[in-house]
């Protein structure tokens, strides 16, 4: 069992780092690849994480967030709005997830960075209207649900910046590196989506890229956090 567990990191950097290709490639054959891969790459970060300690909401809230995460990756397999709003709502419960992961180990105020957090209101205050209108002129319906995950998405990003100095540092500094991965992730992948007129596949490679390795860090941060 424990040379099964010591595989799983690798197991899930060479899923991550397969299913990024395929995302940049258009055939059929890159398509049916996705279906098997992107599926398979939550269960086996969950499979990763730390267990016990004297932090359980934080393990079993990073869980719940996999879980989600697993949601919104099979159903943005798929096109079309439902799919797309599937996704969205997936990835909304699982930032929810991370909020509340991250704010249980949440220090005093002199422990917070304070320079993250500024950065967090620069983010909201420039991501939520400028994708929620740009997502609106291409069907009205998507403008509060994209508006609203931007703010769930930024408020995700500052609960890494409020962890206690308790933590080790390495996985303090991992986590606010996940996070920031995901934010990237997501706002390309809005550009990709509502900015630009033709679509590039090379960005979602890149979309894919830093969404696996942003949740590989949080995983790797909790995990290290969690260890008795």
């Amino acid at each position: 069992m424990t040379r099964f567990r010591s595989l799983l990191p690798a197991t899930y950097v060479g899923l991550a780092v397969v299913d990024s290709l395929a995302a940049g490639r258009r055939s059929a054959a890159a398509r049916r690849l996705r279906y098997v891969t992107k599926p398979l790459l939550m269960p086996t970060l969950a499979a990763t994480s730390g267990r016990g300690g004297d932090r359980t909401v934080l393990a079993t809230s990073t869980r719940a967030a996999q879980a989600f995460s697993w949601g919104g990756d099979v159903a943005l397999l798929s096109t079309g709005e439902r799919a797309f709003l599937s996704g969205v709502g997936s990835f909304f419960g699982a930032h929810v997830a991370y909020v509340a992961a991250f704010s249980s180990v949440r220090g005093p105020r002199d422990d917070w960075d304070t320079t993250g957090l500024g950065v967090t209101l620069g983010l909201w205050l420039t991501a939520a209207p400028v994708m929620g209108v740009a997502a609106g002129r291409e069907d009205p319906a998507l403008r509060a649900p994209v508006a609203a995950y931007a703010t769930i998405l930024s408020a995700m990003f500052a609960s890494s910046h409020v962890l206690s100095r308790s933590l080790p540092a390495g996985s303090r500094r991992c986590i606010r590196a996940g996070t920031a991965l995901f934010v990237v992730s997501d706002f390309v992948l809005a550009t990709q989506r509502f900015l630009l007129r033709e679509p590039r596949p090379a960005l979602d490679s890149f979309v894919m890229a830093t969404y696996t390795a942003g949740q590989g860090l949080i995983a790797a941060g909790v995990s290290g956090a969690t260890q008795p």
